[in-house]
């Protein structure tokens, strides 16, 4: 089954945990954690020197609030992109939040992208 057929109740089931855990662990700086549900293929284009760089000195990537919303979906090709309104405890203002769902080789879902802007 290609990502873009679940319907949105099956994506959200998917997608709200993962995007919760991924808010949790860079607050804590759990870059082990944080990339758990990564797929291979955006494991091995990360650069984790420069990954763990951010982590350490990224105000914003280690103060997001559990406080989000849910924007909406994006459905291309073999993705599914999931946006979000994300806001810092410390920092004024709002960002966007996106996380990218998709089928590995092996059939299981993975996160193949995740920023915010």
């Amino acid at each position: 089954m290609n990502i873009i057929d679940k319907t949105d109740e099956e994506l959200l089931e998917i997608g709200l945990p993962w995007w919760e855990e991924l808010i949790k662990f860079s607050n804590k700086g759990q870059y082990g954690k944080f990339i758990r549900n990564f797929s291979y293929d955006l494991l091995l284009g990360l650069n984790e020197v420069e990954l763990g760089k951010q982590f350490s000195r990224s105000e914003l990537t280690r103060s997001l609030s559990e406080d989000y919303d849910f924007l909406g979906f994006i459905r291309r090709g073999e993705h599914v992109t999931l946006l979000f309104r994300v806001r810092s405890t410390k920092k004024e203002g709002e960002w966007l939040g996106r996380m990218v769902l998709g089928h590995d080789k092996e059939g299981e879902v993975k996160i193949f992208g995740a920023s915010i802007f």
